[in-house]
């Protein structure tokens, strides 16, 4: 116990420490939400994969989709470093930087916004926002709950969504975005090192790698043909599917991901990112749910009702790890705390600044000074977190959270994801197909949340619904766009005018053909 609360203080003392030193890089609104748009490629690949992967996928999803798909749910963690992270740098990495700062937009409500020409786009993105990332947020202290459990007997799991709450608070709110990204590098190291210990340590239970995948091919469950779950894609591959693009390609609408792209550096460091982001995304994500596919392994020390466990796939993890050293047990502690706290800094950073830039400033207030701006984002990330903290602390009588984080998801990237993609690479996307895809995206997803029962069969899952509302929102936007009028073609020019700009580079990148 005095070996985990150690490293448990030297930990908070770090981060704290951090936002100390960054205060100096969030005196002006430029700095507090982008850090001055001078964020290496380090940094800023740590912020992504770290804002990526949260606690809700290490003890949730992992353990979830590996009792369903066994070893199979390694694809989603593959789908995740190459669709989410390689191709999402890729597509979006640079063409976001430049035209974010031509438009001069700190938001992707504030994007919209300006890229449409029409500021109560730019309201209703914000709304939308706040609405669906205020659930996200609650549900990242949840993964911690049969975790924290398990490592501190007798303490209450409130004392620990309190702690993390605070701590994250204070660097956030002294150090802005440079103190989130730094924490974030840290905080990724410790992802890292951690789910390499703990899978080794996982399989070595079981007589090492090739012993537990016999172990899972000699596992049946009802519906499932013999080895199912030590297959190339599990007894499930329509399903899989469905979890692989939700996961992967629903980052490219996500307000809190996207905008790690407005902060980078320079063009070198685009390029180091999207090498950095995807091995970070292999190692973490990928181990994640490779490690998840070995809980049925574990169904002897799980009570198994109707093929899932009791106390919900939730339970599965932390059965997983119930039987490794205590110097591990206080890694994953330390690991799952980094991987909710860069993910609920990052979250309500964007939330507030959304809701300060894009509604408040020029809205509520009509003149506000750039002091005042960083003091209402200080005080609204003080407010989100005390609203998730609550719902946090009381999910018992929420039991809806949990569907939120798939809903939260399916609406924003469903909302999100074509409006912004075509946005950065087609000049004909007009106003009104955004408002078609925010109320699409977002409308199916409220509908699948109050009226589930209603929808066909297959579209009664959050995650499949979220994917259909991304899908469609791929359509809807250039068949919209076809069929209302053009938008002003001097104005359109000169937002992609950032794209011709002449710049000079050695031939080693051109060769000046």
């Amino acid at each position: 116990m005095a070996l985990k609360v150690i490293m448990l203080v030297v930990f908070f003392a770090i981060m704290v420490g951090v936002g100390l030193y960054c205060r100096k890089n969030s005196t002006d609104v430029n700095g507090f939400v982008l850090g001055g748009r001078a964020v290496g490629p380090w940094l800023t690949a740590f912020a992504y994969g770290t804002s990526y992967f949260s606690a809700v996928i290490f003890v949730g999803y992992a353990g979830q989709f590996g009792w369903k798909f066994g070893i199979a749910s390694t694809w989603i963690g593959i789908g995740n470093a190459v669709l989410g992270s390689l191709l999402a740098w890729v597509v979006l990495g640079r063409r976001t930087r430049l035209m974010s700062q031509h438009l001069g937009s700190a938001t992707m409500p504030e994007f919209f916004g300006k890229r449409y020409m029409s500021p109560a786009l730019k309201i209703a993105a914000s709304i939308i926002v706040f609405i669906f990332l205020i659930p996200y947020t609650a549900s990242l202290y949840n993964g911690l709950s049969r975790l924290f459990s398990m490592a501190f007997p007798g303490i209450d799991y409130s004392v620990c969504v309190i702690v993390m709450a605070v701590l994250t608070g204070v660097y956030v709110i002294v150090g802005g975005y440079m103190a989130t990204a730094i924490n974030d590098f840290i905080q990724g190291i410790i992802m890292i090192i951690g789910i390499i210990l703990v899978i080794a340590a996982v399989l070595s239970q079981n007589g090492g790698f090739i012993e537990s995948l016999n172990g899972l091919a000699e596992i049946t469950a009802e519906g499932t043909a013999p080895g199912a779950f030590n297959s190339f894609f599990g007894p499930d591959p329509l399903g899989l599917m469905f979890v692989v693009i939700l996961t992967s390609l629903g980052t490219w609408g996500l307000p809190q991901m996207v905008q790690k792209f407005y902060s980078i550096k320079s063009e070198k460091d685009i390029n180091k990112g999207t090498v950095i982001s995807t091995i970070f995304a292999v190692i973490v994500a990928g181990g994640c749910y490779f490690l998840g596919g070995f809980g049925r392994l574990f169904t002897n020390k799980l009570n198994v009702v109707n093929g899932s466990p009791a106390e919900g796939f939730d339970a599965i993890i932390p059965t997983v790890l119930e039987g490794l050293p205590d110097i591990l047990i206080g890694v994953v502690i330390v690991l799952v705390l980094s991987a909710s706290m860069s993910t609920l800094s990052s979250l309500v950073l964007a939330s507030s600044s959304t809701l300060t830039l894009d509604l408040i400033k020029g809205h509520i207030v009509k003149k506000m000074t750039e002091k005042k701006q960083v003091l209402i984002m200080r005080v609204l990330i003080v407010v989100f977190i005390v609203i998730s903290a609550y719902i946090a602390l009381n999910k018992d009588k929420l039991g809806y959270i949990a569907d939120m984080m798939g809903i939260s998801w399916g609406a924003l990237a469903g909302a999100f994801l074509a409006p912004f993609l075509f946005g950065l690479y087609w000049k004909r996307a007009t106003k009104l197909s955004v408002w078609v895809s925010f109320i699409f995206g977002a409308g199916i997803m409220v509908l699948n949340m109050v009226a589930r029962s209603s929808f066909p069969v297959i579209l009664q899952s959050p995650i499949n619904c979220g994917v259909i509302s991304m899908l469609v929102g791929l359509v809807i936007v250039p068949v919209v766009s076809l069929l209302t009028p053009k938008p002003d073609k001097e104005k359109t020019e000169d937002m992609f005018s950032c794209y011709n700009r002449e710049v000079t580079v050695k031939s080693k990148e051109s060769l000046g053909e």
